[in-house]
């Protein structure tokens, strides 16, 4: 049975989420049917082509209007107790770090309104995106409704940001993560409980979207090394730079296309330029993924230089790598979070340390030395994107979740039925 799902994340169109709009093309594809809840309306320039339909149907509330208001007032003089109680247990549990407190009393207002709004639309079942806003928002309208939820949890959102992470994990249907170090990680992190209510489910890629390299590099050829990411510390395209320079010093001929925008573009515009690269390393700026599938092919080379910040934010597994190898592009990156499950050390590719320009340089040279052995290993990394990370493959597994879990709280629950008038049926306060 495809019951009515709500996708809930932090913001949409967001140009680097397209697991996220992958993955709810390919559940509408399978017959379940999807009410989009971003958190943010996000603005901006460039919109996925595959992004655009769903513009018209995302369900989107300020987070302070006349709607939003009278929805709180009539929760507050119909459940006063309740409302008190869920306000309090979300401050208690987020008060340890200010950036998530504040924003999720900010949130609560909405999510109040949104739990009147999923019970008018049908919604049996929620999914977010992320542990943390999202994973709240859905936390909060199953407190106040009943209504089922799980989440995906991907990095940052269970590395940095873990105010509430326990009770969240705790009261969702299920959880994927979408590696297994995710899955280890949650276990060290909030205990043994949670490992048998976590499922693997990678994000995955539409492999018909790109066009694999059928020849390796000619002995000789320039390096023309490729890198897809937002401009963002965590990335780690600074140390590309740097073992471009390094490159340089060698006299191994190259060119460096990084496609991307975000916060660190100035600062990487001034080492380009202070490393004397202009022209051969290039800040394309953000393009649509439909413009990415077709420059990837063009290079001969993947780098993924991501880091671990001071903070401890790192990659998932970049799904960027999941479409270079999907190109059959001999890929370099960082051995770091899941990235190793994806790229496996002289079998789909090669892994460097972290923060090492000079070792990433050292891989680099390598693929450019070694064209027939590095396209072996890119001709294996095609074959484990097909066998493990097409988008298809994993939404059947996270179908097969939802098909087990979704509605499950309203089944079980006889005390907590559908709200009347738009007003949510709460649960009683303990």
């Amino acid at each position: 049975m495809a019951h009515k799902i709500a996708y809930v994340m932090s913001r949409f169109p967001h140009l680097p989420e397209t697991f996220i709009l992958r993955e709810m093309n390919e559940l509408e594809r399978q017959g379940w049917t999807i009410a989009l809840y971003p958190l943010v309306r996000q603005e901006q320039t460039i919109v996925h082509e595959e992004a655009k339909p769903w513009l018209d149907r995302v369900r989107y509330e300020q987070f302070l209007s006349r709607r939003v208001l009278a929805g709180n007032g009539r929760s507050i003089r119909q459940h006063p107790l309740a409302y008190l109680h869920l306000w309090g247990k979300m401050v208690s549990e987020n008060r340890g770090n200010v950036n998530l407190l504040v924003r999720a009393m900010a949130l609560f207002p909405k999510a109040v309104l949104a739990a009147a709004t999923m019970q008018t639309e049908g919604i049996t079942h929620v999914h977010a995106h992320y542990a943390t806003h999202p994973a709240l928002f859905a936390w909060l309208i199953h407190q106040m409704t009943g209504i089922s939820y799980s989440l995906t949890v991907h990095a940052h959102d269970i590395f940095v940001r873990t105010s509430m992470l326990a009770t969240k994990l705790r009261s969702a249907s299920f959880i994927a993560a979408i590696s297994d170090f995710n899955r280890n990680y949650l276990a060290e992190k909030v205990g043994p409980w949670v490992r048998d209510k976590t499922f693997i489910v990678h994000c995955g890629i539409t492999p018909e979207q790109y066009q694999p390299r059928l020849t390796p590099a000619q002995p000789g050829d320039p390096l023309d090394i490729i890198n897809v990411g937002s401009l963002q510390p965590y990335k780690g395209q600074r140390y590309l730079i740097e073992a471009c320079a390094l490159l340089r010093e060698r006299g191994i001929p190259f060119r460096c296309r990084i496609i991307g925008g975000g916060e660190e573009q100035k600062q990487l515009r001034t080492l380009i330029d202070h490393l004397h690269l202009t022209g051969q390393v290039q800040l394309v700026g953000p393009l649509p993924q439909e413009k990415v599938a077709k420059l990837l092919p063009t290079a001969n080379c993947y780098a993924q230089p991501s880091i671990i910040t001071p903070s401890g934010k790192m990659e998932g597994i970049p799904v960027a790598l999941m479409e270079a190898m999907a190109c059959r592009l001999p890929v370099v990156a960082t051995q770091l979070s899941g990235v190793p499950e994806l790229v496996r050390p002289g079998v789909t590719g090669r892994l460097v340390p972290p923060a090492d320009a000079p070792a990433l340089a050292e891989a680099l040279a390598e693929v450019y030395s070694t064209p027939q052995k590095s396209f072996a290993w890119a001709i294996a990394g095609y074959d484990l994107v097909l066998a493990h990370f097409q988008v298809q493959k994993n939404v059947n597994l996270l179908a097969d979740l939802l098909n087990r879990y979704a509605g499950q709280s309203l089944r079980t629950n006889a005390a907590i039925l559908p709200a009347e008038n738009n007003v949510p049926k709460w649960q009683s306060a303990k």
